[in-house]
């Protein structure tokens, strides 16, 4: 089973991630964005979100042949898509394909109620709800099941083990 944290820049997603990793004891697929962006300085071109989306990839399958129970995800190839979409106005078709052929099995959608963070790699703090309102859309069009994570860090946190303990039946 493949579990992503998605939603807005400055959502919690990272935060979550390392907190479910230490909750269930696995390696989880961290965010390849976040490592090319720090090679970069943060500059990126269109044509660097598909070697990105490359890098998510194999970080998720390295997770996967390490994997026991699931394989825990700090964004996937959706995100990709929505802020290509977003920013460039359009989405590589490998892009498209890559999502397709590596597809979540359940989204945790992390709400941007909580304050924006400033980080050089972020670029929007004014426009996480238009961001969170593509998210939903995208999810509903995939037919992937989503729940929005919503509240402070703890309720973030309760919620999405709860939702997890569900999906892997666990007591």
């Amino acid at each position: 089973m493949k579990i992503v944290i998605t939603g807005p820049e400055s959502s919690g997603k990272s935060t979550l991630f390392k907190a479910l990793e230490k909750h269930y004891k696995v390696i989880g697929a961290g965010e390849y964005a976040r490592d090319f962006l720090t090679t970069s300085n943060g500059e990126y071109i269109a044509g660097d979100l598909l070697t990105i989306s490359k890098g998510q990839i194999e970080k998720e399958l390295y997770v996967k042949a390490l994997s026991k129970s699931f394989v825990l995800c700090d964004t996937d190839l959706l995100t990709i898509k929505i802020w290509s979409e977003y920013k460039f106005n359009f989405c590589d078709t490998q892009i498209l394909n890559l999502l397709s052929d590596y597809p979540a099995d359940f989204y945790l959608l992390m709400s941007p109620d909580i304050p924006w963070e400033l980080d050089p790699l972020r670029e929007n703090p004014d426009d996480r709800l238009d961001i969170l309102a593509i998210h939903i859309k995208e999810l509903r069009a995939m037919g992937i099941p989503y729940v929005l994570i919503s509240g402070n860090l703890e309720q973030r946190f309760q919620q999405s083990i709860n939702l997890i303990n569900k999906l892997l039946l666990i007591n």
